[in-house]
């Protein structure tokens, strides 16, 4: 394998990304500042993942709701502001969630939750906190359920994140590893809950407390922006590419093969670096990894998610940008109104409502048609208070079989027997939401492919050190809602 030329005759490494979504965009984006030379292998069409946008109707569409948070990395965070300008809103968050049968402003906001919550749900939480001193501890094995219920108390845990988490990732909360609480959770006590209330108080709240960015043509707008960059820096993107194999000699990769028709074509990079499913990628080893990892990796899951698009003949149904339902009544965990996002810009007389339908391939929801979907969607919210009472245009949908890792019980376990596998390859890096199995935000993606191109070195290989020190640093990642 041989490095090829850059600027003034520097011999750059070359690598190839496995895989387009935020983590792949963003590698190739920070290697060919001057690092690397770089292709990028993508199955789909287009890139952006989960992450990209697309239009309904005139109406910017995205894959559920999708926000850009202000506290991502410095760098990463600079970079975004930088590619979009102006088409980068900052936009108050104006949502709101099911508590007790009420809706409550999301995020919560001191005010709100002291006048809407039903008396005796408010009576509950705050002696939940006054005796958790003096609550006995959970026994036994550490899991979600143990965790959040030591931490938060029973009617929190019981009336909002145990059912809420049921619908996401279809296990009990007793099924579901530490993790989760310690990734998906920020508020780990109704003490820190108040804190965060505390902070959203005007004169209290810094410039971007309770708000996010949102570009103007859609969430995609990030990723489309970063291609473009990435592409005048002279990376290559490759769409509707297939991967058929990755081939090592032992504990080196030595190449990737995809085919085109009956086309097969080889790929010999310096680094692979691969941010699709690391379950995808053990399938696609040649020769495959030994047995015990294979049968760890066919042990991991994802949760799938059905994506429902209600079209309405109106301008607006709510002012709400998001509404979150944790009850079990319910199957959508969560509905985004798009307009709301970019301060409703798009066509008059059509507003979009998106509904995020947890459910893998198999259950009933998977094989419903988009009409029958859409006459369910329009029941609930009926039952949510909501009625449709305007025309229904049509429902399309979108289906997402990775949407979301599954962290049970025994996922750690498997999680590392794959991971430690691969970080024993020499010429191959594994990274991003998919490829470390991580529930994080698109910033978080972001910044793990920073830090992957950051451990390149000149010669094509990886300071490990540097990147076990970031594999650290991931670790602290949380997720904001």
């Amino acid at each position: 394998m041989t490095a090829e030329a850059g600027k003034e005759g520097v011999r750059l490494p070359r690598v190839t990304v496995l895989g387009a979504g935020p983590a792949g965009i963003a590698a190739a984006y920070a290697l060919t500042k001057g690092k690397a030379k770089v292709e990028v292998l993508e199955r789909a069409p287009v890139a952006g993942g989960n992450s990209t946008s697309f239009q309904i109707d005139g109406i910017w569409c995205d894959y559920g709701s999708h926000r850009f948070h202000p506290v991502a990395d410095e760098n990463v965070l600079a970079d975004v502001k930088a590619l979009l300008g102006d088409d980068l809103l900052l936009q108050p968050r104006h949502g709101r969630i099911r508590l007790g049968g009420r809706w409550i402003h999301f995020p919560l906001k001191l005010q709100d939750a002291l006048l809407k919550l039903p008396p005796a749900f408010a009576a509950s939480l705050i002696g939940d906190m006054v005796l958790k001193k003096f609550r006995k501890k959970s026994t036994g094995p550490r899991s979600f359920s143990s965790v959040l219920y030591d931490g938060l108390g029973p009617t929190i845990s019981e009336n909002f994140y145990f059912p809420y988490v049921r619908k996401l990732w279809g296990l009990d909360p007793d099924k579901l590893a530490v993790t989760l609480a310690e990734r998906r959770v920020s508020g780990s006590s109704i003490g820190k809950i108040l804190g965060k209330m505390l902070k959203m108080i005007p004169g209290l709240r810094g410039a971007t407390t309770g708000r996010f960015y949102y570009p103007k043509k859609g969430f995609g707008q990030i990723s489309n922006s970063m291609v473009a960059a990435a592409e005048g820096q002279g990376a290559a993107f490759n769409f509707g590419t297939n991967i058929t194999r990755i081939e090592r000699e032992g504990a080196r990769v030595t190449g990737i093969v995809t085919k085109d028709g009956e086309t097969e074509t080889r790929h010999e990079p310096d680094q692979v670096y691969s941010t699709i499913p690391l379950t995808t990628v053990v399938k696609l080893m040649d020769p495959p990894p030994p047995p015990e990892v294979v049968m760890a990796a066919e042990a991991i899951r994802f949760r799938g998610m059905i994506l429902v698009y209600l079209i309405l003949e109106t301008d607006q149904f709510t002012e709400y940008d998001a509404h979150y339902f944790p009850e079990l009544s319910i199957p959508i965990s969560r509905m985004s109104e798009p307009k709301n996002y970019n301060s409703a810009t798009g066509p008059k007389g059509r507003t979009i409502l998106c509904a995020e339908l947890p459910c893998d391939p198999g259950e009933k929801w998977w094989d419903m048609s988009d009409e029958e979907l859409g006459k369910q969607y329009c029941e609930w919210l009926g039952q949510l208070g909501l009625p449709v009472k305007v025309p229904v245009v049509r429902t399309e949908t979108r289906r997402i079989a990775h949407a979301y890792p599954v962290y049970d019980l025994d996922y750690q376990r498997h999680f590392e027997t794959v991971d430690n596998w691969l970080s024993t390859l020499d010429g191959f890096l594994s990274f991003g939401r998919q490829g470390l199995f991580a529930h994080d935000n698109t910033h978080h993606a972001f910044a793990m492919a920073y830090a992957a191109a950051d451990a390149l070195t000149a010669e094509g290989g990886i300071d490990l050190a540097a990147w076990a020190e970031h594999r650290h640093e991931f670790e602290g990642h949380r997720v904001e809602d």
